[in-house]
């Protein structure tokens, strides 16, 4: 028993003391749109920091100097190789540098809707393997309640590593908003759940070296959870109002005025939004972990599957508005029609296309026949469905011969006003013109 309580003050105790000194070596497996910026966070408090990643695309972009998100400049990424505190490697073999790993990879849905926890399966493998005595293991991708107990803990059972003692394996989910002008990764905070209190509590001081509040729950399980029900409770409440915008629409009143008036109530209710889907790697998808893990569960979701399938179908009803304003205002078959798409980014001011409405409402306006060009500040071009698709640039020319100008993402950079006096008429899915005092005549919402 003494044996053991010295080994954890080997091991905990010293690791604590070298991350507060700012002297142990920081790792991310994954450098993404949540591991590339905590590389950066943990550069700019002071540690040494190695990233992985097997893509070695990704890594020599980032060793030239030069970033591929939207929240990491170029001129960040080269202070901190110029620090000397910063690499990035596709060679596994530096996992065995690192004192803190921070597994940071993509956990998609497949076809059938069930979760794909292969990257972070094939990420533990890696780390399994190279792995020291005293690290700190911490997942950060967003997946199911009792992935870290149920399918990373056990794979290191071959290393007999003493969980709590000699090996630190905690859980804590990411909260990365793209685009977030106001809270970025250092001032908000992080919830952190340990396999035991010692993990919990390594974990802990590891991340209140870099973020100003972090909070402390029972255990992975609960951390997996909180993340869930914080996009599952986004899901929900885009897919209420997104069916609120099909209500009104067959009442033929205006939503947004609804949702605005509604929203001058300061107690008991909070405004989203409508629009023409869900995007992004979070909330189209994870409230389906949660939905996939409480069927093996028997229990049926309602909530989630309720709101999955009316936010899924909202392109469809896009479209078929599209069709509508067409035949109403110039009695124009779409299958005959050119269209202009404005912004194709799952949201506004980023280049980020995963899960993106957008794309789907391209390919439905395709596949019925119609021309369909596009233009967005942020994104050049993209390859999607087998086809290559390169914006157009934005000028009058373009908008004035389109017969519709179609609006599915609100970037900043568009002026509106212009938009609609060089447009022949304007479906504005996100509300982006609501300033535009001229010609509202040619603008039909949501």
């Amino acid at each position: 028993m003494k044996k053991k309580t010295k080994k954890t003050v080997r091991y905990a105790e010293d690791l604590i003391a070298r991350l507060k000194a700012r002297k142990a070596t920081t790792g991310v497996v994954g450098l993404g749109y949540v591991g590339l910026p905590l590389c950066m966070l943990l550069v700019e408090a002071g540690f040494k920091v190695i990233g992985y990643d097997i893509s070695p695309n990704k890594i020599k972009l980032l060793n030239s100097g030069k970033s591929d998100i939207d929240d990491i400049p170029n001129i960040m990424i080269q202070k901190a190789i110029q620090s000397g505190n910063f690499k990035a490697t596709d060679d596994p073999k530096v996992i065995s540098e690192m004192d803190t790993i921070s597994i940071c990879v993509p956990t998609p849905l497949s076809k059938t809707k069930d979760p794909d926890v292969s990257f972070i399966l094939n990420a533990v493998d890696k780390v399994k393997i190279h792995i020291k005595k005293g690290a700190l293991l911490v997942l950060e991708s967003t997946t199911y309640p009792g992935t870290t107990e149920d399918l990373i803990l056990p794979i290191f059972k071959d290393l007999k590593f003493d969980i709590g003692r000699d090996f630190f394996l905690s859980f804590s989910p990411e909260r990365v908003d793209p685009g977030n002008k106001n809270y970025g990764i250092k001032n908000t905070p992080r919830v952190v759940g340990g396999i035991t209190p010692t993990c919990t509590r390594v974990a802990r001081i590891f991340y209140e070296q870099t973020i100003t509040t972090v909070v402390e729950v029972s255990s992975t399980r609960a951390a997996e959870m909180v993340k869930l029900l914080e996009n599952t409770f986004r899901s929900v409440n885009i897919g209420l109002v997104n069916e609120v915008a099909l209500m009104c629409d067959r009442l033929n009143i205006n939503v947004w005025e609804i949702i605005n008036a509604a929203a001058t109530k300061p107690f008991g209710f909070m405004p989203f939004y409508p629009g023409p889907g869900l995007g992004g790697h979070c909330i189209p998808i994870d409230p389906h972990y949660l939905s996939w893990k409480l069927k093996s569960l028997n229990y049926y979701a309602r909530f989630i599957e309720l709101a999955g399938d009316i936010n899924s179908h909202m392109p469809e009803y896009v479209v078929d508005r599209i069709t509508a304003m067409l035949n109403r205002r110039f009695a124009k078959a779409l299958n005959k029609a050119t269209v202009v798409v404005l912004g194709v980014a799952y949201k506004r001011d980023i280049q980020d296309l995963r899960e993106s409405p957008a794309l789907d409402v391209i390919k439905l306006l395709e596949d019925k026949g119609a021309k369909v060009l596009f233009s967005d500040p942020h994104v050049p071009q993209f390859n999607w469905k087998d086809g290559k698709f390169k914006s157009s640039k934005l000028t009058a020319a373009l908008l004035k011969k389109a017969d519709l100008t179609v609006i599915l993402t609100d970037h900043t950079l568009f002026n509106y006003q212009w938009i609609v006096d060089n447009s022949r008429a304007v479906f504005d899915s996100r509300n982006a013109t609501q300033n535009v005092v001229n010609n509202r005549d040619k603008i039909e919402l949501l």
